[in-house]
C-alpha cells in the first residue's frame, strides 16, 4: 500500500498525530483555570505554552492582541497554547478561533462549576494576577455568569469537555496529561449535562449571603465570612490538591486560600491524604535576613532529596504568600530537573497560618522562620505563626528551650488550647533559625557564603530532622509487636538518650508504664525474668571500680522494653536490614535515630550476654579491636566526604539501651537531639570512655573503669575544647560554632580523636 510520505520521512498519519492544540479555557473567575494549566504543564510529555492576558505584558496586565501574538508565536515552534482567559461569550472566543486550521486542533475545557463556588473562590482570594478579588469579584463574577455562552462545535472547535463538578475536572486533567506529544484526540463534544436552570436565583441567594457593600469594598470580611457551607465543602482540589501539586497557582486560588472545593474534614472521614503526615515550611533565611535565592533553592532541593527516602509516605510542601515568589519558582523548575516526586514535595502558594481553613491544605506540621530569642514580632512568618497561634504558642516554647542559635531547630507541641491546633489542625510547630546576610539584622556574615551555606543546610538538616521524629513518634505500635523496627515507636529505632522523654502517643505512654511495672516487679520478686524470658537478678553481681564504688554489672539491671531495641537488632539484624549500615558475624553498624552531632554511628556487638562494658572481659577482647576496626573505618569514610569534621570513638559507662554499642561521633556536636545537660555530659565528661582506653583496659586488666552516671549528670556544661562554662544548651552551641580553640592535650593522643590527614 502506498503511503504519504514528505520529506522529513513522516508519514501523513504522523503529521495528523503531531498537530499542536489550542485550547481554549471557558469559566468564570475562580473556576480554577490556571489550576489547570499549571497542573497539565508540569504532568504532561506534550510541551505546553500559557497565555494569560492577565500576565502578558512583562508581568502585567496587557491586550487581546498580545495574546493573539504570543498564541501564535508558541504554535509556529510546534508547542500547544492554553489560552488562560475567561472566554464566556462567543464573541470573546471567535479571533482565538482564528488561530485554527488544518494542521492545528482546537480544543475548550468548559470550567462550568457552580456560581457560588467561583464567587466564594473570586471573594475569598488575594494576590490576583489581575487583581479580581474582595467584594467587586462578586460582582464581576455574576455580571460574567448572566451573559454566559458555552462554546459549541459550530465555532470551529474539534473537541469540547465539560466539567460541571470535581470528578468532571479531574477526568479533563487525566485526559490532558495523559496525551503525549504525537497523540491525537477524538473529536466530538463530552461531559454535556442539563444547564442549571436556575443559575440566577443560586447567583442571588449566594450574593446576598456574603452580603456585598454597595460600593463593592475589595476585602468586605462579610463576603469571606459568611460563605454557604456547600460552597465550602469539597473532597479534593481540583488538581488533587496537596498530593500532586507542585503549585496552586491559578486565577481561582493563587493564593492557596479561598479553596471551597477543599475541606481537610471531609477528606479525613473518608480515610484519604489528609492523614498523611506534611510538614509546610517557608523558605529560611531568604527574605528579612536577605540570604541569595539561588543558593537557598539549591540548598532545598539537595535536602529535600536527602531526606525525602526517609519519611515514608511524609510530604514536604514549600510555602510562600506570593505567586510571583522568586524562591518557588526556582525551587519548582529544580525540582523538577530532579525528578523529585511531586506527591512527596512540592510548593504551595498561601498563608501558612491558614493553609487548611483557607487554602484546603492539611498540614500537622508548620516550620517557623524564628528569631534567636524565640519571641513574637519581627514580621514575616514568626508574628504570623505567633500571633495565629496564640500565647500558647510562646508558652510552649518557653518549656522547649530560650534561645535558637543559628543552624538549629527546636520541636514545639502545639497545645490544644490554640487556634492554630483547632481551626488548622497544626499539631507542632518546629523553629528554625537561618543565617542572616542582611546588614540591619543582628549577627550579620556579611556575605561570608561559605558559612552562610553549612549554617543553612544545617537548619534544613535540624528542620527535616525535627519533622522526621514527629513522624515517626506518631506512629502506632501493633500489639504484641518487638519485631520490626517500622512499627514501633521513633525511639526504638536507635540509641537515645532521649527515649524516656519522647512518649507522646498513647503507645508510647503503655511502654513506659511497662517499663516501670516490670522495674517495680524486678525489686519485689528474685529471679523475675524479662520479656526475652532471661533472669534478671540470677546473674554475676555488679562490678566494683575502686574510685567510683558498686556500679552494677548490667545484667543485674532492669532492661525496660524500649531499651531492647538494640538488643533485638544485633540478634535479628535480618528483620531489619534496611535500616543497618553494615551486617557481619560479629558486629551490625548503624545511624543512631537520635544523633547528637552530623555524624553519629552506633557499631553493635552481636554477642548475647554483652549488656554493657561491665559485661566485658579479656575474652572479648578481639571482638573490641573489630569494633573499633569497623568504627574507625567509618569514620575515615565519613572524613574523605568532609575533612573538617574529627571523630571519637567511645562507649558510656551505664548506657540506657542493652547490648554492647560503640559510639562513632563527630565532634561538632551539631544536632538538635543533644539539648539537656546530660546529653552533653554523657558524651564530653569520663563518663565517655574512648574506644582505645577501654581495649588497652581489658587486655591489662581484664575490666575497664566505669563512672557512675550519677556523678556527671549535674556537672556544669563546659566546651570540649576550650573548657569554658556556659549557663545553658542553646548558649553552648553557639559558643562551639565559633570556638577555634584546640582540642584539650590528653584528647590528642593515644589516638582518641580521629581526624584528617591533613588536620593532623
Amino acid at each position: 500500500m502506498d503511503m504519504d510520505v514528505d520529506d522529513t520521512g513522516k508519514t501523513g498519519g504522523e503529521k495528523e498525530k503531531e498537530k499542536p492544540i489550542v485550547l481554549l479555557l471557558v469559566g468564570a473567575p475562580g473556576s480554577g483555570k490556571s489550576t489547570f494549566c499549571d497542573y497539565v504543564m508540569r504532568s504532561s510529555a506534550r510541551p505546553w505554552v500559557r497565555v494569560c492576558q492577565d500576565i502578558i505584558n512583562n508581568g502585567k496586565s496587557g491586550t487581546k492582541a498580545q495574546c493573539l501574538m504570543s498564541a501564535a508565536s508558541a504554535l509556529k515552534e510546534g508547542k500547544s497554547v492554553f489560552i488562560d482567559r475567561c472566554n464566556l461569550q462567543r464573541e470573546q472566543r471567535a479571533d482565538f478561533m482564528k488561530l485554527g486550521g488544518p494542521q492545528i486542533e482546537m480544543h475548550a475545557v468548559v470550567l462550568d462549576l457552580p456560581a457560588k463556588l467561583c464567587i466564594s473562590r473570586s471573594v475569598k482570594r488575594k494576590g490576583h494576577e489581575g487583581d479580581l478579588q474582595g467584594g467587586r469579584a462578586a460582582i464581576v463574577v455574576n455580571s460574567m455568569l448572566q451573559k454566559k455562552e458555552l462554546p459549541k462545535l459550530s465555532e470551529g472547535f474539534s473537541r469540547i469537555m465539560f466539567c460541571q463538578n470535581e470528578s468532571d475536572v479531574q477526568a479533563a486533567l487525566d485526559t490532558y496529561i495523559k496525551l503525549g506529544a504525537l497523540e491525537a484526540f477524538p473529536h466530538g463534544c463530552f461531559g454535556q449535562k442539563n444547564p442549571d436552570a436556575k443559575i440566577q436565583l443560586g447567583i442571588m441567594k449566594f450574593l446576598k449571603k456574603v452580603d456585598v457593600p454597595s460600593n463593592a469594598r475589595p476585602n468586605a470580611s462579610s463576603a469571606q465570612d459568611s460563605a454557604t457551607p456547600e460552597a465550602t465543602k469539597v473532597t479534593k482540589t481540583i488538581c488533587e490538591g496537596r498530593e500532586n501539586a507542585t503549585s496552586l497557582t491559578d486565577t481561582a486560588d493563587e493564593e492557596g486560600k479561598p479553596r471551597p472545593d477543599l475541606v481537610v474534614d471531609s477528606v479525613r472521614q473518608n480515610g484519604s491524604s489528609s492523614d498523611v503526615p506534611t510538614l509546610a515550611f517557608p523558605s529560611i533565611s531568604t527574605s528579612d535576613f536577605q540570604f541569595n535565592h539561588e543558593k537557598a533553592s539549591d540548598i532545598i532541593i539537595e535536602k529535600v532529596e536527602e531526606f525525602l527516602y526517609k519519611l515514608g509516605n511524609a510530604q514536604l510542601v514549600l510555602v510562600d504568600l506570593s505567586h510571583g515568589s522568586k524562591i518557588l519558582s526556582l525551587v519548582r523548575d529544580k525540582a523538577a530537573q530532579k525528578n523529585i516526586n511531586p506527591k512527596k514535595f512540592f510548593t504551595f502558594v498561601g498563608d501558612i497560618t491558614q493553609l487548611h481553613s483557607r487554602g484546603g491544605l492539611h498540614c500537622n506540621v508548620i516550620a517557623n522562620a524564628a528569631n534567636w530569642r524565640l519571641k513574637p514580632g519581627g514580621g514575616g512568618v514568626n508574628a504570623a505563626i505567633f500571633s495565629a497561634a496564640g500565647p500558647a504558642l510562646e508558652v510552649a516554647t518557653k518549656e522547649q528551650t530560650k534561645c535558637l542559635s543559628p543552624g538549629n531547630a527546636v520541636v514545639v507541641p502545639l497545645p490544644s488550647s490554640s487556634s492554630l491546633y483547632s481551626r488548622e489542625g497544626v499539631t507542632h510547630v518546629i523553629h528554625v533559625l537561618g543565617p542572616n546576610m542582611n546588614p540591619n539584622r543582628p549577627d550579620c556574615l556579611d556575605n561570608d557564603y561559605v558559612k552562610g551555606c553549612k549554617i543553612l543546610r544545617m537548619a534544613y538538616t535540624s528542620l527535616f530532622e525535627g519533622f522526621l521524629s514527629i513522624v515517626r513518634s506518631e506512629e502506632k505500635l501493633p500489639k504484641g509487636s518487638n519485631e520490626k523496627i517500622g512499627s514501633k515507636p521513633s525511639f526504638l529505632l536507635g540509641h537515645s538518650e532521649d527515649a524516656p522523654k519522647n512518649f507522646g502517643s498513647k503507645s508510647d505512654q503503655k511502654i513506659k508504664r511497662d517499663a516501670v511495672d516490670q522495674h517495680e516487679r524486678s525489686k519485689k520478686c528474685k529471679g523475675s525474668q524479662n520479656e526475652f524470658g532471661s533472669d534478671i537478678n540470677a546473674s554475676r553481681p555488679g562490678k566494683v571500680n575502686a574510685n567510683n564504688g558498686n556500679i552494677g554489672g548490667s545484667k543485674t539491671k532492669v532492661w525496660g522494653p524500649w531499651a531492647q531495641a538494640l538488643y533485638n537488632i544485633a540478634m535479628h539484624p535480618e528483620k531489619h536490614k534496611d535500616d543497618l549500615l553494615e551486617i557481619t558475624d560479629d558486629i551490625v553498624v548503624l545511624n543512631d535515630l537520635y544523633p547528637k552531632a552530623q555524624k553519629h554511628l552506633l557499631v553493635l556487638a552481636r554477642c548475647d550476654g554483652l549488656d554493657s562494658l561491665a559485661d566485658v572481659s579479656k575474652e572479648h577482647l578481639q571482638l573490641l579491636k573489630m569494633m573499633h576496626a569497623v568504627g574507625l573505618k567509618w569514620a575515615e569514610k565519613f572524613l574523605l566526604e568532609n575533612a573538617s569534621l574529627v571523630f571519637r570513638l567511645g562507649y558510656h559507662s551505664d548506657p540506657s539501651m542493652r547490648q554492647l554499642h560503640l559510639h562513632v561521633i563527630s565532634q561538632d556536636f551539631d544536632s538538635k537531639h543533644l539539648k539537656n545537660k546530660r546529653h552533653w555530659n554523657t558524651f564530653t565528661t569520663a563518663f565517655f570512655r574512648d574506644s582505645v582506653d577501654v581495649i588497652e583496659e581489658i587486655g591489662s586488666r581484664g575490666e575497664a573503669a566505669l563512672v557512675n552516671k550519677e556523678s556527671v549528670l549535674s556537672m556544669e556544661l563546659r566546651c570540649h575544647r576550650c573548657r569554658s562554662a556556659h549557663p545553658n544548651i542553646p548558649k553552648l552551641k553557639w559558643h562551639i560554632f565559633n570556638c577555634q580553640a584546640p582540642f584539650p592535650t590528653d584528647l590528642l593522643q593515644n589516638g582518641r580523636l580521629v581526624l584528617a590527614p591533613s588536620n593532623t
